[in-house]
């Protein structure tokens, strides 16, 4: 499993359909792609929501991404990531 970073950008549709019944539909709809949710934040500025999640890898990932944007309005921006210590020692391969 690799983690990615879903970072959303709420549209004036997406704010209509907020509720804690959207997020858990959100919850099951990375699971029907494989994944597993680990965090989901609101935050303040330019993105207005980030989705940390397991992925098996970047079909499923791309899955889940373009369905949870046809889910709730939300435009999502996805990237893998890697913790700092496998960045690490992938650069010490260099």
């Amino acid at each position: 499993m690799a983690i990615y970073f879903l970072f959303g950008k709420y549209s004036q549709e997406a704010m209509k359909g907020m509720s804690p019944q959207r997020t858990e539909e959100a919850h099951k709809l990375i699971e029907k792609f494989g994944g597993k949710v680990k965090e989901i934040y609101a935050l303040l500025g330019e993105i207005d929501l980030v989705i940390i999640a397991d992925f098996p890898g970047n079909s499923e990932a791309m899955k889940a991404s373009i369905s949870l944007s046809k889910l709730t309005n939300i435009s999502f921006k996805t990237a893998p990531a890697v913790t700092v210590e496998e960045f690490d020692k992938m650069i010490q391969e260099l």
